[in-house]
């Protein structure tokens, strides 16, 4: 009697175990989800569509989030910067997409492991945020960039990452061309054009946004839609 007793009490244990178990990781991807970002559904589709690179590169990127939960701001521009920086390969987009001006979502830019200036900005831009740096503090930019050729100068357009501790502090620029992050005066070799978030759109150096100009991006748009599909909001 006192078997079957101590069999049924441990099998009440084991399911309730299990039970908290199952609502602690339930809770867990609802808050990663709350946050804007699908860990699961970005590792699966990763899987599928790339293959198990990807798929460990995402695991890597969701550890790094994870540990990033608490720390200082600079220290997540400093680690999500060089974990894009290092993971991805600079590419044209003629030569990934076939297309002269594709803006890939993170998913595909960790899957193919290569893409240009806007795919690198846009990844930044939603990892930053998932590891809870505000959306005001954060801006893709535009800038005319100067670049050395063959032995000589020439302008041609980039996008980077801006990082604005405060709305009238001076920037700090996550660039894929050049992995230290460094404040926006340093960096004589750019050139401000426009810049925006999900939230509205900057000309120049201006501190106030121009209302409706977002609807004339529509590739920001459509990377925005497709990145939902994936599962970041």
């Amino acid at each position: 009697m006192a078997t079957i007793l101590n069999k049924t009490l441990n099998t009440q244990k084991l399911r309730l175990c299990t039970l908290v178990i199952m609502m602690f990781l339930s809770l867990f991807f609802s808050y990663l989800a709350a946050e804007g970002y699908d860990a699961n559904k970005l590792a699966t589709l990763a899987k599928q569509k790339y293959g198990d690179e990807a798929h460990n590169d995402f695991i890597e990127l969701q550890q790094l989030i994870t540990n990033l939960k608490n720390s200082t701001d600079s220290e997540k521009l400093s680690q999500i910067n060089s974990f894009f920086n290092q993971k991805v390969m600079f590419a044209d987009d003629i030569h990934v997409w076939g297309q002269s001006d594709y803006w890939a979502t993170p998913l595909e830019l960790i899957g193919l492991h290569a893409g240009d200036c806007e795919d690198f900005s846009i990844a930044k831009y939603v990892f930053l945020k998932a590891v809870n740096i505000p959306n005001d503090k954060l801006r893709l930019t535009y800038v005319r960039a100067e670049l050395l050729e063959n032995n000589r100068k020439v302008i041609k357009a980039h996008m980077v990452l801006s990082y604005y501790a405060t709305p009238q502090s001076e920037p700090l620029i996550l660039d894929n061309l050049i992995p230290q992050i460094s404040p926006a005066s340093s960096r004589r070799d750019l050139s401000p054009v426009f810049s925006f978030n999900d939230k509205g759109l900057w000309v120049g150096n201006s501190t106030k946004p121009k209302s409706d100009s977002l609807s004339n991006l529509s590739r920001w748009r459509d990377v925005l839609a497709r990145m939902r599909a994936d599962g970041i909001e």
